[in-house]
Parts: structure tokens; C-alpha cells; sequence
């Protein structure tokens, strides 16, 4: 890493060390200890679980003068349609303890069976998501090695299947929900009349789902009667679900929480968090089109903070995140670039070198003696923040969800969407493209299931 890296690094670090000590509680659900290990006093050597999501999206975007639409104004992963009906998640995981060998060490397995952007963009019918080992031998230093989702921003490290919300923010979905450079140059594909004459996704490798391989030193410590302090470091390969690395760069990631714990346990937890986060790591990307296979090293550095509450069915959240390097524009732009940023890394509008930034504030309350939760959030993300190309989304959330029973509920979202390049006047530009983009609505059945 450069000096500037290490900078960052360590800047990131005080940031964590800082809540550490300065906040004055924390927030219920402990993902690295829930994902990460099995309860104290656990014997099963094999728990079966998983969980389905079969939803339906409508979006009321227009199209572009031409006629075209672009995948934004689409529904994913096919980008070839409107509205549409999906099975998104589909999964089926196995855990438990290394029994009778020894009750310190644990397993996770999951496998993804659902069509979306971890199966396909390479056909699959499934793909394993997570395999992984924890050891558990070391006071203070838990070691968990393998396949996992690394210590992050709460949206990617939270469970999916308690995720209050059916779309990930602006913000989430496209600077930390990675996409991988594709091995040549590949140009961009245009926008396209409904359904599209070309596949809008010009990426060989699906999504990161917030996973990598490596190895990571983790533990939480109980402070008094009910605080809970937490902290995560790890390396990765930073080349997200695919099992090999592609280059010898590594990625490195620190998280640190602490948390005031009211009541409960699970996933639904009781109680207030602060957090802090950050990875660091470089892509080796061909996005010059020159005509010859020209892999150049980027810098692409994440970090954020943020806090949550919940407690006696209120909840309450946000989170402010940054991004600097390999900022992805669209599913449909494998170049990084829009404008003179196609094919050139260097120019404007390219998001090899460029940077990002973006928040969400949201919350939601379970009425007291009934089934019914109502929820709101609100989320920014300028991309490409300070270029000439750069674009501002902003969305406003409604939900409402009903739990038929603890495992089983229905949630309905009605987004207002938007989207401007500030530096062009209307319909020029990336204007042509991103005007029009209007609401969406969506409804979400969840199950889990347990043995």
C-alpha cells in the first residue's frame, strides 16, 4: 500500500477506535458472532436451514427520446423487462460444530439457488456463497478462514433474510455491491428498446455479495452488565465468490462496533450500535481500448460509519459511506466509463480513478399487538462525485411488511426515484439516459426455514 493508503488506514482505524470509546451503547444484532460461530454449549454437528424470497417489481421509468431504456429504468438481473415476477434468493445452508473432535471449532455452508446477480451472469443454476471454518481456541482472537462475507457496511454484513427493505440503497447496490473488471476490454452497450436486441450485462463474473476468501481474527467482549464491544480484521483476495485469485493483490478490512444491549437475542436483538468500517485492496483491469491486452492496477479503497437502534418496535438507522477508485457505473458499461471515460481510465467519466459518496437514513415501527410494521427510508449516492460525469440518485422508500409468524412475512415498497447529472442541462449528456427515471413498486414473500 502507498502512503496515502496507509493514511487512509489508519484514519479509518481511529475512526473505529473512537466509537469505541466514546459512544454510550450499541445496537442488538452481532453479525460476526451470529454468522461467525455457533451458540456456547452447541452439539449439533449439522443444522439445515435456509430460506426463499419470490418477489414482483413494476418500474415507471420512460425511456429515452430514442426509445431506449437503460438497466436502471429495468428490472435485474435480466434487464429485460419492467415488471416481472422472480424467485431472487433461493438457499439452503448447512452449520454446525466439529463434533466429537472438537466443540471450539464450527462450520457455515451456503448454497444460492435464486436468479439473481451471483447466478446470472455465468448460467448458474447455484453457486456456493459461503464455506467457511471458524477456531475458536484463542481468548480474544476467534480465526475464521474460507468463503464469507467480510466485516463491512451493515446493509452487506447483515442477514438478507431480515433486511427490512426488498432494494438495497443507491449507495449499497452499486459502490459496494462489487462488480469484477472483465479480463479484456469490453466496450459498453447501448440503451436498448424493451426487451433489449443485446444482454444488458457486460460482465463475465457475477456480483461480490459483499464475500471474499481469505482469513479473518475476530472476537467481542462483554464491557459491565450490558454493553458488547466487537471488532473484525481480515485478508481477502478481493476477487469476491470466485474461489481462485486473479492477481497477487490482497484486500484488508477492519471493523469495530460497540453496542449497548437492552434485551432479546438473534438477529432482532434489542439495542443500539455504532460502527465503523473500511477496506482497502487494488483491481487489475484492461479498460483501455487500444486494441491489446493492457492490464493496469487500481486503487479501490471503502470505508464507512454509521449507527442503529431498535428497541420495543422501534428502529432507527443511518450510515454514511465513501469510495474511492473502480467506482462501477451500470451492468450494461463493463468499461467503467461513460462519455470520453469509455475506453480512456484517465479521462472524465471514467471510474477507475474516480470517487463516490453516499448515505441512507431510515427507520421503521412494529405496531405493539399486531402483525403489521411500517417503514421509511431515505438514500443519496453521487457517483463519479466532483467529475464533469457525475450523476446524483436519491430515493425516498415507503414500506409497509406483514409477519404471517416469525419466519413467514410479505413487505411492499413504493420507491420515488430520481436521478441528474448536475453539470448537464436537461435531456444532455448522461441526462439522455438517466432522465425519466420515475418510481417502482415491489412486493417481497420471505420464508426461513430451520430443521
Amino acid at each position: 500500500m502507498n502512503t496515502y493508503n496507509y493514511r487512509k488506514l489508519l484514519l479509518a482505524g481511529s475512526a473505529s477506535i473512537g466509537f469505541l470509546l466514546s459512544s454510550a451503547g450499541a445496537f442488538g444484532a452481532n453479525w460476526l458472532t451470529l454468522q461467525g460461530t455457533e451458540p456456547q454449549g452447541a452439539e449439533k454437528l449439522a443444522k439445515v436451514w435456509g430460506f426463499v424470497q419470490v418477489q414482483y417489481q413494476d418500474d415507471k421509468s420512460d425511456p429515452n427520446p430514442g426509445g431506449g431504456y437503460i438497466p436502471p429504468k429495468l428490472i435485474a438481473p435480466d434487464w429485460d423487462s419492467q415488471s416481472a415476477f422472480n424467485v431472487n434468493r433461493a438457499r439452503i445452508g448447512v452449520r454446525g460444530v466439529a463434533m466429537p473432535l472438537d466443540q471450539k471449532i464450527n462450520y457455515f455452508m451456503l448454497l444460492e439457488m435464486g436468479n439473481n446477480g451471483i447466478t446470472e451472469p455465468g448460467g448458474s443454476f447455484a453457486k456456493m456463497t459461503d464455506a467457511s471454518i471458524t477456531f475458536n481456541h484463542l481468548k480474544g482472537a476467534r480465526f475464521r478462514a474460507g468463503l464469507f462475507k467480510y466485516p463491512g457496511a451493515e446493509e452487506g454484513l447483515q442477514a438478507i433474510h431480515v433486511f427490512d427493505y426488498i432494494n438495497f440503497t443507491w449507495v449499497t447496490g452499486q459502490m459496494l455491491l462489487e462488480r469484477f473488471p472483465n479480463r479484456n476490454y469490453t466496450p459498453n452497450i447501448p440503451a436498448q428498446p424493451i426487451p433489449p436486441e443485446v444482454a444488458f450485462n457486460g460482465f463475465e463474473k457475477g456480483v461480490g455479495a459483499f464475500r471474499d476468501v481469505g482469513v479473518q481474527m475476530f472476537d467481542w467482549f462483554n464491557v459491565g452488565e450490558d454493553w458488547e464491544i466487537s471488532y473484525a480484521a481480515m485478508i481477502g483476495n478481493g476477487n469476491g465468490l470466485n474461489w481462485s485469485d486473479n492477481d497477487d493483490n490482497k484486500d484488508f478490512y477492519l471493523y469495530a462496533s460497540t453496542e449497548k444491549v437492552y434485551g432479546g437475542k438473534g438477529p432482532r436483538r434489542q439495542g443500539l450500535k455504532f460502527f465503523a468500517w473500511m477496506q482497502n485492496g487494488k483491481r487489475t483491469a484492461d479498460l483501455t481500448n487500444d486494441g491489446t491486452y493492457n492490464p493496469e492496477e487500481y486503487d479501490r479503497d471503502r470505508w464507512g460509519l454509521g449507527a442503529k437502534y431498535l428497541r420495543k418496535g422501534l428502529r432507527v438507522s443511518a450510515e454514511y459511506m465513501s469510495g474511492d477508485g473502480m467506482i462501477w457505473q451500470a451492468p450494461h458499461n463493463p468499461s467503467f466509463g461513460i462519455g470520453p471515460g469509455q475506453g480512456n481510465p484517465n479521462a472524465p467519466g471514467n471510474g477507475a480513478n474516480a470517487e463516490g459518496k453516499g448515505f441512507y437514513v431510515e427507520g421503521g415501527y412494529r405496531f405493539p399487538g399486531t402483525r403489521w410494521e411500517i417503514d421509511l427510508r431515505y438514500d443519496q449516492y453521487n457517483r463519479l462525485d466532483g467529475d464533469r460525469f457525475e450523476i446524483e440518485f436519491d430515493r425516498t422508500t415507503v414500506g409497509v411488511q406483514y409477519f404471517f409468524n416469525p419466519r413467514v412475512r410479505a413487505a411492499f415498497n413504493y420507491e420515488f426515484r430520481n436521478a441528474e447529472a448536475p453539470n448537464f442541462p436537461s435531456g444532455a449528456g448522461p441526462n439522455g439516459n438517466v432522465d425519466g427515471i420515475d418510481n417502482r413498486i415491489g412486493v417481497q414473500i420471505t420464508a426461513i426455514w430451520s430443521q
